[in-house]
C-alpha cells in the first residue's frame, strides 16, 4: 500500500477565536459612509461567519513513520515533530510546533514536506512564493486607504479559513526582495513570536487576529541572506540530498503516488523495477515526478503496462544538475 501521501489522521479539535466580535463591530459602525467598500464588506463578512476556527491535532501518535520511509532525508524534523505530538496527546493542550526553517537545495522535496506535515496534523496548506514577493503587504495586507487594497495572506487564512493552525509554507525566505519601506519579511518578525502573532494586526482590517496557532514552515538554499533575527525565531534543518537507498524509495513512493492518483494505474504493477528504480535516482525528487509521469506515457505509446529504464527521460536542466550520492 503507498505511503507516498499521507493519510489524512483523525484530529480532536478545540476551537479557537481567531478575532473578536466586538471590535469588528466596532470598526464597521465607525466605518464612514465614504469609508472603503471592500473594508466594508470584510467586516461584514468577519461578522458573519463568526470568530470561531478549529484548532486541531491529531488524536494518536500519526504515521510519521511513513512519512520518514517516504522523505528519508527529513528525518530530523520529522522527529521533533514526533516529541512534540507525544507530549499534547491525551491532553487538552495544543500542538506547539517551534518555525522551522529547511535548508537545501532546491527540488528535494522541502515544499513537499510541509504539504505533507499538514495532512499528518489534519489542517489546511498555505503557500506563499518570497522569490515573487515585492511588498510586505502580501503578508500582512495593505492600507485600505490604497487602491485595490486587500487583507494579507495570514488574515485570509484564518478569516477565510476553516481552521486556526494552519501550516503556512514560505517558500524560498531568502529570494525574498523589496525596499525598507516594503520590507517582504517584515511581518514575519511578529509573527512568528508566539505571544506577538496572539495579536498580529493586518494593516488592511486594522483588526486584531490571532496567528498565534499557525505552524510555520519556511525553505530556503542558503541562510547566509536571511536577517539572523529570523534565523533566531525558527529552528533551523540542514536537509541533505537523500542517499541512493533513500532516493530509491522517494522515487518507489512517487510511483505508487501518481499509480493510485489516475484510473489507469491498476494496469501498472504496484512495485517499480530495479533499472528504472537506479535510473530515477540520478534526479532530485522534483524531476523524478517530472519524468515519472513521462515514464508512464511513454510505457503506454511502447503498448506497455510496466515502466522500464529506457522510459525514465530527464529535462537538459536535470542532466545538468544530478543529486549525486
Amino acid at each position: 500500500m503507498s505511503t507516498a501521501v499521507v493519510k489524512q489522521e483523525l484530529a480532536v479539535a478545540s476551537f479557537s477565536k481567531v478575532y473578536d466580535l466586538d471590535e469588528v463591530e466596532t470598526a464597521l459602525n465607525e466605518l464612514s459612509e465614504g469609508g472603503s467598500e471592500a473594508l466594508r464588506a470584510t467586516y461584514e463578512k468577519m461578522l458573519k461567519a463568526g470568530n470561531l476556527r478549529f484548532c486541531v491535532k491529531p488524536n494518536r501518535m500519526p504515521s510519521i513513520d511513513d512519512l520518514v520511509a517516504d522523505l528519508p532525508n527529513f528525518q530530523e524534523p520529522l522527529n521533533d515533530i514526533r516529541k512534540q505530538i507525544a507530549l499534547c496527546l491525551e491532553t487538552e493542550d495544543r500542538l506547539e510546533l517551534m518555525p522551522m526553517l529547511l535548508l537545501g537545495d532546491p527540488g528535494i522535496g522541502k515544499t513537499h514536506f510541509a504539504k505533507q506535515l499538514a495532512r499528518l496534523l489534519g489542517t489546511s496548506s498555505h503557500y506563499l512564493a518570497m522569490s515573487s514577493l515585492t511588498a510586505g503587504w502580501i503578508l500582512s495586507g495593505a492600507s485600505s486607504q490604497w487602491r485595490n487594497a486587500k487583507p494579507g495572506k495570514v488574515f485570509d487564512a484564518l478569516v477565510n479559513g476553516s481552521y486556526a493552525n494552519p501550516v503556512m509554507t514560505v517558500d524560498e525566505i531568502d529570494k525574498a526582495t523589496g525596499d525598507a519601506q516594503y520590507d517582504p519579511l517584515g511581518a514575519l518578525y511578529a509573527l512568528l513570536e508566539h505571544d506577538t502573532a496572539q495579536s498580529f494586526i493586518d494593516e488592511f482590517a486594522e483588526i486584531p487576529i490571532n496567528a498565534g496557532n499557525v505552524v510555520w514552515v519556511a525553505t530556503a538554499n542558503q541562510a547566509n541572506t536571511i536577517p539572523e533575527p529570523l534565523l533566531n525565531r525558527m529552528n533551523v534543518y540542514e536537509i541533505a540530498p537523500p542517499d541512493r537507498d533513500g532516493a530509491r524509495r522517494i522515487a518507489q513512493s512517487i510511483y505508487d503516488e501518481i499509480r493510485s492518483a489516475h484510473a489507469w494505474g491498476a494496469r501498472f504493477p504496484e512495485t517499480l523495477g530495479d533499472a528504472p528504480l537506479d535510473a530515477l535516482t540520478k534526479a532530485s525528487p522534483r524531476a523524478m515526478r517530472r519524468a515519472m509521469l513521462n515514464a508512464f506515457g511513454n510505457a503506454r505509446i511502447d503498448n506497455r503496462h510496466e515502466v522500464q529504464a529506457r522510459d525514465i527521460e530527464f529535462g537538459s536542466d536535470s542532466r545538468k544538475k544530478p543529486i549525486g550520492f
